[in-house]
């Protein structure tokens, strides 16, 4: 089991030091050293946990993944524009609560990640217990835009399962969304 361990800080170190030539912009040698340097320093104070992947690539449900980020991407900031150029309108904006129906660290953080880079939402909190997102949301009028929004959220988990998932984890999503509870004012 240490080889894959090793092909992880091998990785982490190959993007580290990427990361670093490209900060710098100048191909170099005393770059490349400085950047090894800084990446064994890096991954020696700040190790990572081991991050386990469930399932495998699906090249067909990546490509569908990314074509819809793409989609999400520009008609969000369409969205977005018309809100800010609507004089006298105040926009609503609302706190959203998803539970994800697939409990691994990485559905979460992916899901997390493709939410808030889409324009208009962003994730104030995670539970990792319960797999749960908080996500601020704005341009929301009315409770049926939170349950379309809610609903846009479990497509997108089931895109990234559907793309890297495992067979348990695909099987995961037919399953009903966690029920929500709500409270009455």
């Amino acid at each position: 089991m240490r080889l894959p361990r090793w092909r992880d800080r091998l990785l982490t170190a190959a993007v580290l030091v990427t990361v670093w030539m490209l900060l710098w912009g100048v191909f170099s040698w005393a770059n490349l050293i400085s950047g090894l340097l800084v990446a064994a320093v890096v991954i020696t104070v700040f190790p990572l946990p081991p991050v386990t992947v469930a399932g495998r690539p699906h090249p067909v449900a990546l490509l569908r993944l990314a074509w819809r980020f793409v989609i999400d991407l520009v008609a969000a900031s369409f969205q977005l524009a018309v809100l800010a150029f609507r004089f006298g309108h105040q926009p609503r904006s609302a706190i959203i609560r998803v539970p994800l129906r697939v409990p691994s660290d990485l559905v979460l953080t992916l899901t997390g990640e493709a939410v808030s880079l889409v324009p208009g939402s962003l994730i104030v909190d995670t539970d990792r217990a319960s797999t749960t997102l908080y996500i601020h949301v704005i341009g929301v009028a009315d409770r049926a835009a939170v349950e379309r929004f809610r609903h846009e959220v479990y497509e997108t988990e089931a895109r990234i399962v559907r793309a890297i998932g495992s067979d348990d984890e695909i099987r995961r999503l037919s399953d009903p969304p966690p029920v929500e509870k709500r409270r009455q004012l």
